[in-house]
């Protein structure tokens, strides 16, 4: 059996849906559940919006507040996977293991992201349904927060995140 998750996040522009890659990142999906488990996502901003680039969330309370985070987690880039449109990767420092809870959706095919450039950021799931509101969220306006750039004018945040597993049956070879 194959068994897969998919995430609906609710935000305050509407809903997307996301299948993750547990197989292909098996560390970052299962870091990614856990913050959902945790509800931790829940009133965070998508604070950083550059369009024909990401769109980047999961660390700022409404207000810019940062949020206290679990350690970091391995990166996962060399995973085979690329920062192509609508795919979810994870933010991180310089540090190549340093991310936590911050995640992007690429705008565009975002080959400069990809393994091994800058030792790339690790790619674990793909945005299956909403792709309007990735687009929406792309296109409101910003502008600079303290030492923020690229800060939406008007705060776009998450409501909820939900998950579900799902279950596939493997196909079988005769």
């Amino acid at each position: 059996m194959n068994e897969i998750i998919l995430l609906t996040i609710t935000t305050s522009l509407g809903s997307f849906d996301i299948e993750l890659y547990q197989k292909e990142a098996p560390i970052t999906a299962n870091n990614f559940v856990e913050y959902v488990e945790q509800n931790f996502y829940e009133n965070t901003l998508f604070h950083r919006v550059i369009p024909g680039f990401v769109i980047q969330g999961g660390g700022f309370e409404i207000g810019m507040s940062p949020k206290e985070t679990n350690p970091p987690i391995k990166n996962e880039a060399d995973n085979g996977l690329k920062n192509d449109k609508y795919t979810l990767s994870m933010a991180r420092t310089q540090d190549l293991d340093s991310a936590t809870s911050q995640f992007f959706i690429n705008l565009v095919d975002n080959k400069s992201l990809d393994y091994p450039s800058m030792g790339g950021y690790a790619v674990f799931g793909k945005v299956i349904s909403g792709e309007e509101v990735i687009d929406e969220i792309a296109s409101v306006r910003t502008t600079n927060v303290g030492p923020y750039q690229d800060v939406p004018v008007e705060d776009v945040y998450i409501i909820t995140v939900s998950y579900t597993h799902l279950t596939l049956p493997t196909k079988r070879r005769v």
